[in-house]
């Protein structure tokens, strides 16, 4: 069943020396876009994190935050930033000379500043920090997965209720093109006779005119194309994988047959069916931007 790409999730992990949250929230996006927000501290996992995203979802706008915290550690280990230092020196020294100040630039200064020094548990590593922030992210994304699975199925339902609709709307385009010819026929004798004020009409000239406006106004084939496009697109919407590209060809291809017949037929009926249809295929394609 397709999936929505808004969603949201929050996992937490907790033990005596870590506690982690990770909230990950999901919007519609053409591709996978995953934006996360880390502490310092453990940003050199941010690659697993992404390549745990990437085995849950293929399509969206992701962001995550992640709190760390280090709690409880009976060996601390301070970690000192020593290209982040000189940023911030730097800039102290120019704010100095922009302001003429004449007092130093102090270690403390310095060292005040958020990240210069951080504290890891002197026992820990990478795989340790790891499997903690792992299980609070998977929860979060088993959270979001659920909740973009919920719409989906709202939306699934929506564009298959318009879906139906469509089927009977082409159903009444062609219930109006059965006689078409006929009535086209009739039109001209009748217009030729007022016109001309004559009671002979030349009967080759005139199935001549008839032969071509029945070719330029057939619209069998842009019929059978629609019901088509009708069947890919409610065995498209019963797949388990992501379908929103699909999707969005499909119902390209169903407003292309539309606008053809649009142009080819000038009966009042059809042309009113059509400006309806075009409005139900706009109300699936802003559907179908949000499914992934």
């Amino acid at each position: 069943m397709a999936n929505s790409m808004t969603g949201f999730g929050l996992g937490e992990y907790k033990d005596d020396n870590y506690y982690v949250t990770v909230e990950i929230k999901s919007v519609n996006q053409k591709f996978l876009d995953i934006n996360c927000r880390f502490p310092r501290k453990v940003s050199f996992l941010e690659d697993k994190i992404r390549s745990l995203v990437k085995s849950y979802l293929s399509r969206g706008r992701v962001e995550i935050f992640v709190k760390f915290e280090t709690i409880g550690f009976s060996s601390v280990e301070l970690i000192y930033d020593k290209g982040l230092a000189k940023q911030y020196y730097d800039v102290l020294c120019k704010i100095k000379d922009e302001f003429s100040l004449d007092s130093p630039i102090t270690h403390g200064e310095i060292v005040s500043f958020s990240d210069v020094v951080t504290t890891i548990d002197g026992k820990a590593n990478e795989d340790v920090l790891w499997s903690c922030l792992k299980q609070a992210c998977e929860d979060a994304l088993k959270q979001l997965v659920s909740m973009r699975e919920t719409e989906g199925r709202q939306l699934v339902s929506d564009v298959m209720m318009r879906t139906d609709i469509l089927e009977t709307m082409i159903e009444d385009v062609e219930k109006y093109t059965d006689n078409i010819v006929d009535e086209y026929k009739e039109k001209l004798y009748s217009r030729i006779k007022d016109i001309m004020n004559i009671v002979d009409i030349d009967e080759v000239r005139l199935a001549q005119e008839i032969a071509i406006y029945a070719d330029k106004s057939n619209v069998t084939e842009e019929i059978v194309r629609f019901r088509s496009h009708i069947e890919q697109l409610r065995n498209t919407l019963s797949m388990d994988v992501a379908i929103g590209r699909k999707l969005d060809f499909i119902i390209q291809e169903m407003n292309r047959e539309t606008n053809t017949i649009g142009s080819k037929s000038s009966k009042v009926e059809i042309t009113n069916l059509v400006i309806d249809m075009k409005s139900e295929i706009e109300k699936i394609r802003e559907q179908i931007q949000n499914i992934e």
